[in-house]
């Protein structure tokens, strides 16, 4: 049975140094403004949170869809770029919003699905959590990941 949590893809990935990895997480201005945090990483997988707080929050009371999309996109570029071994930038990807973001903590938990020389396809699933730890799916995307070297 395929692990679909961590896949081992059949691409050679270089594994970085964690301390590598959260250094190069933590050089991003923008994750830094937000409060993100890398919760852990891999070749091919990343799993990226953030506290939700009021000023992250649209008019209903519920996460922007801007931070949503935010948490998507970096968890399929840290995903991808540890599966191609190195500085990768997304090229394109697609979110489906399907509940509204709630709680108080979201999720993005990225995969890598496939591995070529210069590129990389990846899935993510983000989840709000509650109090009580309990995460509901808000949002689906996928991302086509380009290797700079």
């Amino acid at each position: 049975m395929e692990n679909t949590d961590h896949p081992q893809d059949p691409a050679p990935a270089v594994a970085l140094d964690p301390a590598v990895v959260q250094r190069i997480f933590r050089s991003q201005p923008f994750s830094v403004f937000l409060g993100a945090e890398l919760i852990e990483a891999g070749p091919g997988f990343a799993e990226i949170a953030i506290d939700l707080r009021d000023n992250l929050k649209q008019q209903h009371g519920f996460a922007h869809g801007g931070v949503v999309s935010y948490l998507a996109d970096n968890a399929l570029t840290f995903a991808g770029g540890l599966a191609l071994g190195g500085d990768a930038l997304t090229s394109e990807f697609k979110i489906n919003y399907v509940r509204p973001a709630g709680g108080v903590r979201l999720l993005a938990s990225a995969r890598t699905r496939a591995t070529g020389k210069r590129q990389a396809v990846c899935q993510c699933d983000v989840f709000g959590i509650d109090e009580a730890g309990e995460k509901r799916l808000c949002a689906l995307a996928q991302g086509t990941i380009v290797s700079l070297a």
